[in-house]
């Protein structure tokens, strides 16, 4: 045979295979699946249009909270149900009615897949991971909407909608779209980017928002009532500023020593801002500043904190190659709108190192404020703070004296040491008394020579005053911020230095 025959019967063979599937196509009755949605739809599944969207796993919530409120307003009886069959988990929607039409896969009407959701630090709810519902489009028309969860090897959600015709499928996932946004659950929650190893992509976490009151803030002077101006006060004259043509985003950096209080002052304006959208990063997870802040951008009025910003926006002159994260994080604060009502908060241990870019525009770092080691009235307020429980009997002064370069870590683990010595010694009373001894001797254990580590750890280093110490030896001043920078405790704006 030549190769002129063997194209012949080649092509032969083929228009045979061919004839044959459409032949026993034709005289299978459609599986029951693919009944079900053309039945509804009035066409044949060759000409139904598919309208989809793709979004982030951790809007899965949201995706069917606004399914759920497109339903109850387009078709309140609808009645979801799920595919059966083999493979399904590798599958999407439009591609099993496909299969199942053509013969290739059997899948069938099941149950339907659902998968649990948090909408709260404490509360969670079920989402559809896979299935289908009769529906309408807001014209009347009928759709059917499909909802597929995020799997191990797509780490999105979906939405399908299919109809007779674009608009009304279009007309559909648009209604979809905007309900998803009135009934965000992440609307005035604290929120965190976590990375997860198991999918790989991003998540979001909910956090508990702190409770605290201004007097358990203990900062020198007036900076408190600074940031709150900065944070609080431009957000409560939102409108107003936005009708005299004033910008609304801004940027406040938050420096000093480690345990000083920058995360506790955090933690007092998240919950001074009760019904503000909160998005809290640290570590890897600064990754997700692009996602964080279009988060923020829908979600305002919104701060996004960003601890250590050091560990990423460090200046760009350190590394040869650049600092691609600092480029995201710049692009990311540039890229939320000046009359946004957004905040970035920004903690550093090392002011002295970061990127000069942060100042450079309005909107990025507009606020700095140095979080300095407490002074003696300071730290008798936080000695009181800690022990506000609890039945305080002793002379704190003695305390205070030898205390000088402590941080407020410090003296959170003073009081748990003195409360542990106290406890032996409190007999049957719930609240146990604690005296000057007992603070004196759980300052002795960590003034030891040996609890030097301890003390570098909880921001104090080696300058709390020992005991026996040269008393005529000059106590080491800080470090200032930067050449040129403010006295310690001082708040200036980020371009003034």
């Amino acid at each position: 045979m030549d190769l002129h025959d063997a194209k012949r019967l080649a092509r032969a063979l083929d228009e045979l295979i061919t004839t044959a599937h459409q032949t026993i196509s034709e005289e299978r009755e459609p599986p029951e699946l693919v009944t079900r949605v053309t039945a509804h739809l009035g066409c044949d599944l060759r000409h139904i249009v598919n309208v989809a969207e793709n979004l982030p796993g951790w809007e899965h919530v949201n995706l069917q909270r606004g399914v759920d409120s497109y339903l109850a307003a387009h078709s309140p009886q609808a009645e979801w149900f799920g595919i059966a069959g083999h493979g399904r988990e590798h599958e999407d929607i439009v591609n099993m009615l496909a299969g199942a039409a053509r013969g290739w896969e059997r899948y069938e009407p099941g149950a339907v897949d659902y998968a649990t959701a948090a909408v709260g630090p404490d509360e969670t709810t079920e989402v559809v991971s896979l299935g289908l519902v009769l529906a309408r489009s807001p014209d009347g028309a009928p759709v059917v909407i499909g909802l597929r969860g995020a799997q191990e090897h797509t780490p999105q959600c979906r939405l399908v909608v299919l109809a007779k015709d674009r608009p009304s499928a279009t007309r559909a996932r648009d209604e979809i779209s905007r309900r998803m946004r009135e009934n965000d659950v992440y609307q005035g929650q604290v929120l965190s980017f976590e990375w997860s190893e198991h999918r790989g992509n991003d998540l979001v976490t909910f956090l508990p928002r702190p409770r605290m009151t201004a007097d358990q803030v203990i900062l020198p002077g007036d900076v408190l009532a600074t940031i709150e101006r900065h944070i609080v006060e431009i957000g409560e004259h939102a409108v107003r500023l936005r009708a005299n043509g004033q910008h609304l985003k801004r940027g406040l950096l938050l420096h000093g020593p480690p345990g000083t209080g920058k995360t506790h002052t955090v933690r007092y304006l998240m919950g001074r801002m009760p019904d503000c959208t909160v998005i809290v990063m640290t570590g890897s997870a600064i990754r997700y500043v692009t996602q964080a802040a279009g988060l923020a951008r829908r979600l305002q009025p919104a701060i996004v904190i960003l601890e250590d910003v050091d560990l990423v926006a460090r200046d760009r002159s350190y590394t040869a190659d650049g600092n691609p994260l600092l480029f995201a994080l710049l692009d990311a604060m540039d890229g939320v709108g000046a009359d946004a009502d957004v905040t970035f908060v920004l903690t550093t241990n090392r002011a002295d190192v970061l990127e000069r870019a942060l100042a450079d525009r309005p909107g990025r770092v507009d606020l700095a404020v140095e979080i300095p080691k407490p002074d003696a009235g300071g730290r008798a307020a936080l000695l009181r703070l800690y022990a506000r429980d609890l039945l305080l009997e002793a002379d704190l002064e003695p305390i205070v004296a030898r205390t000088e370069g402590a941080t407020a870590s410090f003296f959170k683990e003073l009081l748990r040491r003195a409360v542990l010595a106290a406890l032996p010694e409190s007999g049957t009373a719930t609240v146990p008394t604690l005296t000057g001894a007992h603070l004196g001797r759980a300052l002795d254990d960590m003034l030891d020579e040996r609890a030097a580590l301890t003390r570098a750890l909880l921001g104090s280093g080696e300058r709390v005053h020992h005991p026996g110490a040269d008393d005529d030896e000059p106590f080491p001043e800080p470090a200032p911020y930067l050449p040129g920078g403010p006295h310690p405790g001082s708040t200036v704006g980020f371009h003034d230095f």
